[in-house]
C-alpha cells in the first residue's frame, strides 16, 4: 500500500508527553512542520511536546495541524503508547541487565538496513517485507544479545519480537536453526514474561545449534583438505596422477594445508569451548563419549597459545596503520596451523562423538544467553586473501 510522502505519527509518553515521529520519502518536510509547531527534537530523532499544560498542548496540536498542511505532511494519531516507553518497560522486566533504545527509519529505504542483521524468518520478516516500519525498539543486554521489537502491523495492539545478530548466517528462510519471531501482548509485564519463558530459551537453542553447525562445517572443510593431502603423501602423486617428484613440493603442500586449516580451526577454537561445557555424556545414550570429550578439551587447551598469538597479532595490526602482506599472513597462518596440527587431527578423529554430544546438549541458563558472537574479528576487515590451497593442484 503506498504511503504519503511525508507522515507524522503521534503517540503519548508518560515522561515525554506528546511524541511525534516523521517518516516517508519527504520526511524532512514533516520534520520542518514539527519544528515550526514548537516540538523539540530528541537525540534519537523523535520530536516531543509537553502535555503538562493543557492549554499549551492544545495550542501546539493546532499549530502542528496548520504547519503539517503547509508542508504537505499527513498527521496520524496512534492508538498505541510510545514504543520507546514500551521497550524500556519490557527491558526492565527481563532477567539480567537489559536496556532499550528507539531507532527511527524515517526514509522508507532505511528499514532495509535491518535485513543483514535480522535473524528471523517468521511474521516480523514478512512485516518488514510488506509494511513500512518507521521505528523500532532494540532491546540489548550489553553482552551481544539484541532483540528487535516493532508494533504489529495490521493489528490495533500487540508487538512482534525478533532476534538480531552480527554473525554470518544462512538464508533465514531455509536455515532450521533460525529463531522464529514472537507475537507479544500489549501489556509489558505479560510481554516480558513471554520473552523470558518462551523466546529466550528458543533463542539460546538457536545460538547453540548455530555454533554446533559452525564447528562441524569448519571440521568438514579441514577434513576434505586433510584427506587430499594424505592421499598425495601416501601415493606420491597429485590426485590427477601427476607424480610428486620433488620432496620439497610436499613440504609446500603441507604449509598450504596448515594455512587453510588454521582459518577453519579458528572457528572450532572460538565456538567449541562453550559447547563442550554443555555436554553431559552420562545423560545420553553414549556415555562412552566421555573419553573423547576429554581428548577434545585437551586439544583445545593445547591450542590456546596459538589462538592468543593470532588474536594479539590481529589486534596489534588493526591498532596501527599498517598490515602484513598476503604472503606474510600466509606464513603466520601456516606456522600456527602446523603448531596445532595434533589438535586438529584429534578433532577430526573424535568429531562424531562431539556431534552426538553437542546435538544432545541442552543450553543452560542466562550465562549461555549472554555469550556474544566474536565481535573483535567480525567487526574488522578480513585479512588479505590467501594463496591457492592443495586443492588447486588436483
Amino acid at each position: 500500500m503506498p504511503t504519503p510522502s511525508a507522515e507524522i505519527t503521534l503517540s503519548t509518553s508518560r515522561t515525554l508527553g506528546l511524541v511525534a515521529i516523521a517518516s516517508g520519502d519527504q520526511y524532512r518536510q514533516a520534520n520542518q512542520a514539527l519544528a515550526a509547531a514548537g516540538f523539540r527534537r530528541q537525540r534519537n530523532g523523535a520530536y516531543t511536546a509537553s502535555l503538562a499544560d493543557a492549554q499549551a498542548a492544545r495550542h501546539t496540536a493546532s499549530a502542528l495541524l496548520h504547519h503539517a498542511h503547509e508542508h504537505g505532511a499527513t498527521v496520524i494519531a496512534s492508538t498505541r503508547p510510545y514504543l520507546g516507553d514500551v521497550g524500556t518497560e519490557i527491558a526492565s522486566r527481563l532477567p539480567g541487565t537489559w536496556s532499550a533504545e528507539l531507532e527511527i527509519y524515517s526514509h522508507p529505504l532505511w528499514q532495509e538496513d535491518l535485513w543483514p542483521a535480522l535473524w528471523e524468518a517468521g511474521e516480523i520478516h514478512r512485516a518488514l517485507e510488506d509494511h513500512r516500519i518507521p521505528f523500532a525498539s532494540v532491546l540489548t543486554n550489553g553482552t551481544g544479545t539484541e532483540l528487535l521489537l516493532i508494533e504489529r502491523p495490521g493489528h490495533p495492539s500487540g508487538y512482534l519480537l525478533g532476534a538480531l545478530t552480527d554473525h554470518e548466517k544462512e538464508d533465514v528462510r531455509n536455515d532450521p536453526t533460525t529463531p522464529r519471531s514472537m507475537v507479544l501482548p500489549a501489556d509489558p509485564g505479560r510481554a516480558a514474561s513471554a520473552i523470558t519463558h518462551t523466546f529466550l530459551p528458543a533463542y539460546r537453542r538457536a545460538l547453540h545449534n548455530r555454533d554446533v553447525n559452525s564447528v562441524l562445517s569448519a571440521l568438514e572443510r579441514i577434513r576434505e583438505e586433510h584427506q587430499t593431502l594424505q592421499a598425495i603423501k601416501d601415493s606420491g602423486r597429485y590426485s590427477d596422477g601427476v607424480p610428486l617428484k620433488n620432496p620439497r613440493l610436499l613440504a609446500g603442500l603441507e604449509r598450504d594445508f596448515a594455512d587453510q586449516a588454521w582459518l577453519s580451526f579458528h572457528d572450532v577454537l572460538e565456538h567449541a569451548p562453550g559447547l563442550l561445557t554443555r555436554c553431559r555424556p552420562a545423560a545420553t545414550p553414549w556415555p562412552e563419549d566421555a573419553a573423547a570429550l576429554i581428548r577434545l578439551r585437551g586439544a583445545l587447551a593445547a591450542s590456546q597459545d596459538a589462538r592468543n598469538q593470532w588474536n594479539d597479532l590481529r589486534h596489534d595490526l588493526y591498532a596501527i596503520p599498517r598490515t602484513l602482506l598476503p604472503h606474510e599472513w600466509s606464513q603466520v597462518r601456516g606456522q600456527l596451523g602446523l603448531a596445532v596440527l595434533p589438535a586438529i587431527e584429534a578433532w577430526l578423529a573424535d568429531s562424531d562423538a562431539f556431534e552426538r554430544q553437542a546435538r544432545a546438549a541442552v543450553p543452560g541458563g542466562a550465562a549461555d544467553l549472554s555469550a556474544p558472537s566474536p565481535r573483535l574479528l567480525t567487526a574488522r576487515p578480513a585479512p588479505p586473501p590467501s594463496p591457492c590451497t592443495a586443492a588447486a593442484h588436483r
